[in-house]
Protein backbone atom coordinates (compact mmCIF):
# COMPACT_ATOMS: atom_id res chain seq x y z
CA UNK A 1 0.00 0.00 0.00
CA UNK A 2 1.67 3.17 -1.22
CA UNK A 3 -0.31 5.59 0.92
CA UNK A 4 0.66 8.48 3.13
CA UNK A 5 0.59 8.12 6.89
CA UNK A 6 -2.55 10.29 7.05
CA UNK A 7 -4.38 8.04 4.59
CA UNK A 8 -3.38 4.97 6.56
CA UNK A 9 -4.54 6.74 9.71
CA UNK A 10 -7.97 7.33 8.15
CA UNK A 11 -8.18 3.62 7.28
CA UNK A 12 -7.23 2.63 10.83
CA UNK A 13 -9.74 5.00 12.44
CA UNK A 14 -12.54 3.94 10.10
CA UNK A 15 -11.82 0.28 10.76
CA UNK A 16 -11.76 0.78 14.54
CA UNK A 17 -15.11 2.58 14.43
CA UNK A 18 -16.80 0.06 12.16
CA UNK A 19 -15.56 -2.96 14.13
CA UNK A 20 -16.04 -1.64 17.65
CA UNK A 21 -19.11 0.55 17.43
CA UNK A 22 -20.62 -1.68 14.76
CA UNK A 23 -20.49 -4.58 17.21
CA UNK A 24 -21.77 -2.30 19.98
CA UNK A 25 -24.81 -1.27 17.96
CA UNK A 26 -25.57 -4.85 16.99
CA UNK A 27 -25.58 -5.96 20.63
CA UNK A 28 -27.15 -2.79 22.03
CA UNK A 29 -29.87 -2.86 19.37
CA UNK A 30 -30.69 -6.39 20.36
CA UNK A 31 -30.87 -5.34 24.02
CA UNK A 32 -33.08 -2.36 23.17
CA UNK A 33 -35.55 -4.48 21.24
CA UNK A 34 -35.63 -7.03 24.07
CA UNK A 35 -36.81 -4.25 26.39
CA UNK A 36 -33.65 -3.27 28.28
CA UNK A 37 -34.37 0.41 28.82
CA UNK A 38 -32.04 1.26 31.70
CA UNK A 39 -28.97 3.10 30.49
CA UNK A 40 -26.43 1.78 33.06
CA UNK A 41 -26.84 -1.75 31.64
CA UNK A 42 -25.17 -0.50 28.45
CA UNK A 43 -22.12 0.95 30.20
CA UNK A 44 -20.01 -2.25 30.27
CA UNK A 45 -20.71 -2.88 26.58
CA UNK A 46 -19.84 0.73 25.71
CA UNK A 47 -16.67 0.54 27.82
CA UNK A 48 -15.54 -2.54 25.91
CA UNK A 49 -16.24 -0.77 22.60
CA UNK A 50 -14.19 2.27 23.64
CA UNK A 51 -11.28 0.10 24.82
CA UNK A 52 -11.45 -1.77 21.51
CA UNK A 53 -11.34 1.51 19.55
CA UNK A 54 -8.29 2.66 21.52
CA UNK A 55 -6.45 -0.67 21.11
CA UNK A 56 -7.11 -0.88 17.36
CA UNK A 57 -5.96 2.72 16.91
CA UNK A 58 -2.79 2.30 18.99
CA UNK A 59 -1.74 -0.97 17.36
CA UNK A 60 -2.68 0.26 13.88
CA UNK A 61 -0.83 3.55 14.20
CA UNK A 62 2.27 1.85 15.62
CA UNK A 63 2.27 -0.56 12.65
CA UNK A 64 1.67 2.28 10.18
CA UNK A 65 4.49 4.36 11.62
CA UNK A 66 6.87 1.40 11.44
CA UNK A 67 6.03 0.87 7.75
CA UNK A 68 6.14 4.57 6.85
CA UNK A 69 7.14 7.16 9.45
CA UNK A 70 4.79 10.06 10.08
CA UNK A 71 6.10 13.11 8.22
CA UNK A 72 3.37 15.39 9.52
CA UNK A 73 0.35 16.81 7.74
CA UNK A 74 0.99 18.75 4.57
CA UNK A 75 -1.44 21.22 2.97
CA UNK A 76 -3.17 18.48 0.99
CA UNK A 77 -3.82 16.42 4.14
CA UNK A 78 -5.24 19.48 5.91
CA UNK A 79 -7.50 20.32 2.95
CA UNK A 80 -8.79 16.75 2.74
CA UNK A 81 -9.43 16.69 6.50
CA UNK A 82 -11.29 19.99 6.47
CA UNK A 83 -13.37 19.10 3.41
CA UNK A 84 -14.35 15.70 4.81
CA UNK A 85 -15.23 17.20 8.20
CA UNK A 86 -17.29 19.92 6.54
CA UNK A 87 -19.24 17.44 4.42
CA UNK A 88 -19.95 15.05 7.31
CA UNK A 89 -20.74 17.53 10.10
CA UNK A 90 -24.38 17.94 9.05
CA UNK A 91 -25.07 14.31 10.05
CA UNK A 92 -24.15 15.04 13.66
CA UNK A 93 -26.25 18.22 13.57
CA UNK A 94 -29.29 16.29 12.32
CA UNK A 95 -28.77 13.69 15.07
CA UNK A 96 -28.64 16.38 17.75
CA UNK A 97 -31.79 18.04 16.41
CA UNK A 98 -33.59 14.67 16.34
CA UNK A 99 -32.50 14.06 19.92
CA UNK A 100 -33.98 17.42 20.95
CA UNK A 101 -37.23 16.51 19.22
CA UNK A 102 -37.21 13.16 21.05
CA UNK A 103 -36.74 14.99 24.37
CA UNK A 104 -39.73 17.20 23.57
CA UNK A 105 -41.76 14.06 22.82
CA UNK A 106 -40.60 12.46 26.13
CA UNK A 107 -38.84 9.51 24.50
CA UNK A 108 -36.90 7.33 26.96
CA UNK A 109 -33.37 8.47 27.76
CA UNK A 110 -31.81 5.22 26.57
CA UNK A 111 -33.14 5.78 23.04
CA UNK A 112 -31.99 9.40 23.00
CA UNK A 113 -28.50 8.42 24.18
CA UNK A 114 -28.23 5.81 21.45
CA UNK A 115 -29.54 8.24 18.85
CA UNK A 116 -26.78 10.70 19.77
CA UNK A 117 -24.13 7.96 19.75
CA UNK A 118 -25.39 6.71 16.39
CA UNK A 119 -25.22 10.24 14.93
CA UNK A 120 -21.63 10.57 16.15
CA UNK A 121 -20.72 7.12 14.80
CA UNK A 122 -22.24 7.74 11.36
CA UNK A 123 -20.78 11.26 11.13
CA UNK A 124 -17.25 10.07 11.92
CA UNK A 125 -17.57 7.04 9.64
CA UNK A 126 -18.67 9.27 6.75
CA UNK A 127 -15.83 11.70 7.51
CA UNK A 128 -13.15 8.98 7.31
CA UNK A 129 -14.80 7.47 4.22
CA UNK A 130 -14.79 10.86 2.51
CA UNK A 131 -11.13 11.34 3.43
CA UNK A 132 -10.29 8.04 1.74
CA UNK A 133 -12.35 8.97 -1.32
CA UNK A 134 -10.55 12.32 -1.58
CA UNK A 135 -7.14 10.64 -1.25
CA UNK A 136 -8.05 8.18 -4.01
CA UNK A 137 -9.35 10.96 -6.29
CA UNK A 138 -6.17 12.94 -5.77
CA UNK A 139 -7.77 16.01 -4.23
Amino acid sequence: MNASFEEKSAWIQLTSLLVSLGAYFLLAGRMLFEGVDVLPFYVPLFTIAVISIVLINVVGHIAASIMAPDTGKDERDKLIGWRAESNAAWILAVGVLLAIVCMILSVKVVWIAHLLLLALFVSDSVKYTLQLVYYNRGV
